[in-house]
């Protein structure tokens, strides 16, 4: 019961190229350590050598820096065993960079093909076409409008703007002619000496005569 119930474990994200990657980094740490100790022999087998030199052990010494030639020579080829491994790691690693360049540029087709049948070439048609019929009317609107007035009627606007144009400049001279600190006199409220006098005259009453 408890393996029905039990929750799946998520898939693991670590790929075969990653595994080949790291068994060939851990290979490459191991030849690392072991030049290490190689150099290290190579060092106490040379001092050892220098000490049965000043004994007069010479044929000792000998076999000694013998022993270090044929360790020297491998290091050498473990040096060569070293570039293998990198440049391999490097093309791997290289490698899975590529799929994932790939792998992106897949998804960008196909967003770019979902895109495409969304639109089609013949609604881009349809659309320019209408497009270009909305133009003709309006073209042909506007000619008709235009059309509705003569040739004359035309020149009358033409003049009738013009004097409009005029009548404003003329306005515009006068105003600005005028000097603004001269204050014109106001109009006066009260009626002449003279008009009161006549006004007098025929309201007053005629004697008549006895």
């Amino acid at each position: 019961m408890g393996m029905l119930f039990s929750k799946k474990k998520p898939p693991s994200r670590v790929t075969d190229q990653d595994k080949a990657v790291l068994q060939l980094k851990q290979s490459r740490d191991k030849i690392k350590q072991y030049q290490k100790r190689v150099e290290q022999k190579i060092e106490k087998e040379r001092e050892i050598a220098k000490k049965l030199i000043k004994n007069n052990q010479k044929d000792r010494a000998l076999l000694l820096l013998r022993k270090k030639k044929f360790q020297e020579q491998i290091l050498v080829r473990t040096d060569g065993q070293l570039e293998s491994l990198e440049r391999m790691v490097t093309d791997i690693e290289f490698a899975q960079v590529e799929i994932k360049v790939i792998d992106g540029l897949k998804i960008g087709n196909d967003a770019l093909k979902k895109l495409h049948a969304l639109i089609s070439i013949e609604d881009i048609e349809q659309v320019l076409e209408d497009t270009q019929e909305g133009i003709e009317k309006q073209r042909e609107i506007n000619e008709l409008l235009s059309g509705g007035l003569s040739v004359q009627d035309e020149d009358e606007i033409e003049a009738e703007l013009d004097a409009l144009v005029a009548q404003d400049s003329v306005k515009e001279k006068v105003t600005s002619d005028v000097p603004e600190d001269i204050l014109l006199p106001n109009v006066p409220e009260n009626e002449p000496n003279k008009e009161k006098a006549i006004k007098s005259k025929v309201q007053e009453p005629v004697a008549l005569e006895a």
